[in-house]
């Protein structure tokens, strides 16, 4: 099973998810930038409102598709003690790459939300989409910034994930939907015929469409 492109894994998704539909507690969070146009399908059959969750992967020196934690908005921080461990990664090492992904990660902020407070997340299911998980570093900081703002619940949803990865990620959601658990998943991206990167700009407009479609209800079938 290989996805067209995201917008197609994110229908598919949305099709797993239809108990949540026009309810008023429900929001979607898309995990940048990959995420958004699965989250965007979802969130369009839903009803419900988008927005994105800044996190960024610490990838280890020399290996950056490994990684050795992440960090989210919020300031929380988590570390893959054991592979920091394993590669002999120095605190000055890790708090290099910490400093230049934070940087990203202001960045991002700036250019995908500019003056629009933090979404408020208290009290509401929140249901957390990327396009796929390898690791589970960016969702587990995603995961743990949101518990300290009191959402009533956490639903993890993906179109693949690594078995494994998704085993630890049910003890730490509140539910995990996920399209495809492939054995032998070594990168997100084979799942997919386009996994051609998503820009600055169609986040955006993914995400100004979103609001659009929340505002005037009428154009959800456009």
């Amino acid at each position: 099973m290989r996805f067209r492109d995201r917008s197609e894994a994110g229908q598919f998704l949305a099709e797993q998810l239809i108990s949540y539909p026009n309810r008023v507690d429900v929001l979607v969070l898309a995990l940048p930038r990959g995420g958004v146009p699965v989250a965007f399908e979802v969130a369009r059959r839903l009803h419900a409102p988008l927005d994105v969750w800044l996190v960024r992967k610490l990838g280890a020196p020399g290996i950056p598709e490994l990684a050795i934690g992440a960090i989210a908005s919020g300031g929380v921080e988590t570390i893959a003690t054991e592979a920091v461990h394993r590669l002999a990664i120095t605190r000055e090492q890790f708090e290099a790459i910490t400093a230049r992904e934070r940087q990203e990660l202001e960045r991002r902020e700036a250019a995908y939300r500019g003056s629009r407070p933090l979404v408020d997340v208290r009290g509401k299911t929140v249901i957390l989409i990327d396009d796929g998980i390898a690791t589970g570093a960016s969702m587990r900081a995603a995961i743990v910034s949101l518990r300290k703002l009191n959402p009533a619940e956490i639903v993890v949803a993906v179109p693949v994930a690594s078995p494994s990865t998704l085993l630890h990620l049910r003890s730490e959601a509140d539910a995990v939907v996920c399209l495809w658990t492939p054995a032998d998943l070594n990168s997100v991206g084979e799942w997919y015929q386009d996994f051609s990167q998503t820009t600055d700009d169609e986040v955006n407009r993914l995400l100004e469409r979103a609001r659009d479609l929340i505002a005037r209800p009428d154009q959800q079938a456009h």
